[in-house]
């Protein structure tokens, strides 16, 4: 992974004369603490606004983030802003406002992020640039936790690092034999609206409650594996929140892991496996020395070796990511962490979870 990290290059700067004409699509349901740090970054974006559009799906929300996005749109005449409302009682909502965004988006790009987010300000230049250079149909872009005190919320960074890593390396080494891209946010995720109708877009995993990103990745690879490409820019890194709690941020990542399951692609269960089997194996042997089966040597021998191999891709990560600091609690963070991913797939057997006060 981290010669697939080094391997990935960063894109000549060049944002004069812009191209592209985006559709930015942010579905949202109950986002009214999010929404206004959203849009107010939005409105710094430093790209004509003629060239793009804001549309908003409000899935069944009972609070105020409707009438936060009427007051905004009111404020600002001059951005071409679309509220809309989801139809649909679908098992996947996300998708089901997607696609209906998507139906009605006029330009020929789609960029979608999420309403708990903040977009940087070249943020659509760096993506116009990128597509100029590299002729893409989908282009998986960078995502990081904001920085924030307090153990929990380093740990969460660490642990997203760990996947912005992953992401990156496995895209620096896509062009080798069986090893394919299977990781991507639909925070900050770009591809052409032409491309999404060719591949069916989200038709064939409707079932699976999450997933509008990276099955749709898997579908686009699929189609077009020369055309689907990392954007490694700090100009295009948008900013997420973190978990507040141990319980909220255990049915986030379940969610994530209930995803595994349905992958096609035998390269991202392999993976999937090994993570878990390494950490596993870690706490087997912790255990195991903890009882006198196996000397602590063995053990601090298997630990110091996943130590120092994560740390090398992970400081790579948090130094493209401006996150150096981060690393402070890398030793306390790696202690938990078999502890922290074994639970996680244990739990994710249960099938249920709670996400946006719905349970699946």
């Amino acid at each position: 992974m981290s010669r697939g990290f080094d391997k990935l290059e960063v894109p000549v700067i060049d944002y004069s004369n812009p191209e592209t004409y985006f559709s930015i699509l942010v579905p949202f349901r109950n986002e009214e603490k999010g929404l206004p740090r959203l849009l107010k970054s939005i409105d710094t974006l430093d790209y004509h606004p003629d060239r793009f559009e804001i549309i908003l799906i409000d899935d069944n929300s009972n609070d105020g983030s409707s009438n936060i996005i009427q007051l905004f749109k009111e404020q600002h005449p001059e951005l071409n802003i679309l509220l809309i409302s989801k139809t649909g009682n679908s098992t996947s909502p996300k998708k089901e406002a997607l696609n209906q965004g998507i139906e009605l988006a006029s330009y020929p790009w789609i960029i979608t992020t999420d309403a708990d987010c903040i977009v940087p300000k070249n943020w659509l230049n760096a993506f116009d640039n990128f597509i100029r250079l590299a002729s893409p149909k989908m282009v998986v872009a960078p995502v990081s936790y904001e920085a924030e005190t307090g153990f929990i919320h380093k740990f969460q960074a660490l642990d997203f690092l760990s996947l912005q890593a992953t992401t990156m390396g496995v895209f620096g080494l896509k062009n080798h034999d069986f090893v394919q891209p299977f990781l991507c946010n639909g925070a900050n995720l770009c591809y052409q609206k032409e491309s999404f109708v060719q591949v069916n877009g989200f038709q064939g995993n409707e079932h699976i409650a999450s997933g509008d990103d990276v099955f749709l990745l898997e579908k686009m690879y699929a189609e077009f594996p020369k055309k689907v490409e990392f954007l490694k820019s700090n100009d295009a890194v948008v900013l997420t929140t973190s978990k507040n709690t141990l319980k909220e941020l255990l049915q986030q990542r379940v969610r994530w892991a209930s995803k595994t399951v349905a992958y096609k692609h035998i390269f991202s269960k392999l993976v999937g496996v090994l993570v878990f089997l390494t950490n596993f194996s870690l706490l087997t042997g912790f255990f195991l020395a903890l009882n006198g089966n196996i000397p602590w040597l063995h053990f601090g021998f298997l630990f110091l070796l996943k130590f120092n191999i994560d740390f090398v891709l992970l400081y790579k990560t948090a130094g493209f990511f401006n996150q150096k600091e981060q690393m402070q609690s890398y030793f306390l963070s790696s202690l938990l962490y078999p502890f922290f991913t074994v639970l996680v797939v244990l739990l994710s057997f249960k099938k249920n979870y709670t996400w946006k006060e719905r349970k699946y």
